[in-house]
């Protein structure tokens, strides 16, 4: 099964394909990350993290997973239910056969064992079984839902995944294991308040065949300190059951219970674990040899970006910034930039609010415009992207700076930017400010300055 961060990973890649609309921009999303440090599958996951900004995706996850394992719980206290009351059950009577009880204890469970044993080792192939029906999310879930829907057939494949069945045995095991520790707690429970007197009655056997048997059966059990029946012990059981002295009556008891845990709850917790690690080995990983991921991972690995010259597409164009004698405050948008970059535009008789990036930095924003009527002048810079959430904190601020808003694109600081990636970035924002009519301040400086005008 994919972890986490793999999981949301696939469900956008599902969700693309399905030509779902997120929340933010994927192809923004996409190029913004291009320049970030990281391996590919590390900035797969933050795109996929960027993408959910709304947390939905990961919502849906998170639901159809606790829907399972609650599922899976309730099934394990049922197995345990079932075996404590079974041998509740059959334990009523004061004089009981050991070997009905081992039987009634042992048998079915000991048999199943062996089959399971025999399936894994005959069959290669990836057979879910039985158990698989109780866990899958579209008996589970009941949802319409485009992003729910996409989730259970997320799941669904990765229950198809060759590794799957170990998965699916350990539920299994999981569920045996219940069933024998409350076989277990419903035993000590009666041996606790009631006095029993164990026989083995038998018309074929000889008393020294006997003897042999639960000797070969108490060898186990005697070797973790479990008291098991002496060879007096066996023969009284036989000819005077009624008449067993309490020290009997107990070895008899703790050969049962060693019996138990030793032959019944020790095995099946070995396969338990045996699965565990056969599945944990078997993990689930992105399969970026896909189209969808080797068409992102190119473009991160490209180098230059060739912009649109076409001479008769007639682009949007941002308007010139106005500069007026408000009070001047100046902010820059979700990245830090060093030295006085207002300067050229607003001179140095201002006030610097510093970044905004997080909620907290906007809410502090607003009740500073809300107490003071200032001209708002935004610098970007060259990391940021006119994605939805760079736009919605600017129509923010834009709504409560009383005395205007103007933006400077400001220039990079290093040479790690190709110039094509520059010119195709203030593109982005020429058309995403022309849209909102927010004033792009052009300024025209040597030394690396960007020329903003068309």
């Amino acid at each position: 099964m994919y972890s986490p961060k793999d999981q949301l990973t696939e469900l956008v890649r599902l969700l693309e394909s399905k030509q779902y609309i997120f929340s933010a921009d994927p192809v923004i999303i996409t190029e913004k990350l291009q320049q970030e440090p990281g391996s590919i599958t590390n900035k797969l996951h933050h795109r996929a993290s960027r993408i959910d900004v709304d947390g939905k995706l990961a919502q849906a996850l998170t639901n159809i997973d606790q829907r399972v394992q609650l599922a899976i719980l309730l099934l394990t206290m049922t197995w345990f239910v079932l075996g404590f009351v079974g041998l509740f059950g059959f334990m009523q009577t004061s004089v009981v056969n050991f070997f009905y009880v081992l039987l009634f204890l042992l048998g079915f469970h000991t048999l199943m064992l062996f089959v399971w044993v025999g399936m894994i080792i005959i069959s290669a192939k990836n057979k879910l079984g039985f158990f698989s029906s109780f866990i899958t999310p579209s008996a589970l879930i009941r949802s319409d839902d485009a992003i729910t829907q996409t989730a259970i057939e997320l799941y669904n494949e990765q229950l198809h995944y060759h590794g799957m069945k170990w998965y699916i045995a350990r539920i299994s095991h999981q569920f045996w294991l219940a069933s024998l520790m409350g076989m277990l707690v419903s035993l000590i429970l009666l041996l606790l308040v009631k006095n029993y007197h164990f026989v083995w009655e038998t018309t074929l056997l000889q008393q020294s065949t006997i003897i042999q048997l639960v000797n070969v059966m108490s060898w186990l059990p005697s070797m973790v300190g479990f008291p098991t029946p002496t060879a007096e012990d066996i023969i009284l059981s036989q000819t005077k059951p009624h008449t067993l002295s309490a020290i009997t009556s107990f070895r008899w008891a703790m050969l049962l219970i060693g019996s138990l845990v030793m032959y019944g709850i020790v095995p099946r917790l070995s396969v338990w674990l045996f699965c565990l690690i056969m599945f944990s080995r078997k993990k689930m990983t992105l399969d970026l040899k896909l189209p969808y991921y080797q068409k992102i991972i190119s473009l991160w690995q490209r180098d230059v970006i060739d912009p649109d010259n076409s001479p008769n597409e007639k682009k949007p164009v941002a308007p010139t910034a106005q500069i007026n004698q408000a009070e001047k405050l100046v902010v820059l948008l979700e990245y830090p930039y060093h030295g006085n970059w207002y300067e050229q535009t607003v001179g140095r008789q201002v006030k610097d609010f510093g970044i905004v990036d997080d909620r907290d930095d906007m809410d502090k924003l607003i009740n500073y415009l809300q107490e003071n009527s200032v001209q708002v002048l935004i610098g970007i810079p060259p990391q940021a992207l006119p994605d939805r959430g760079s736009m919605r904190k600017l129509d923010k601020i834009a709504s409560h700076a009383n005395g205007g808003l103007i933006v400077q694109l400001l220039m990079p600081q290093t040479d790690d930017i190709n110039q094509d990636i520059i010119n195709l970035r203030q593109e982005q924002w020429e058309n995403a400010l022309a849209e909102r009519q927010i004033g792009l301040v052009r300024l025209s400086l040597p030394s690396r300055m960007l020329e903003f005008s068309q």
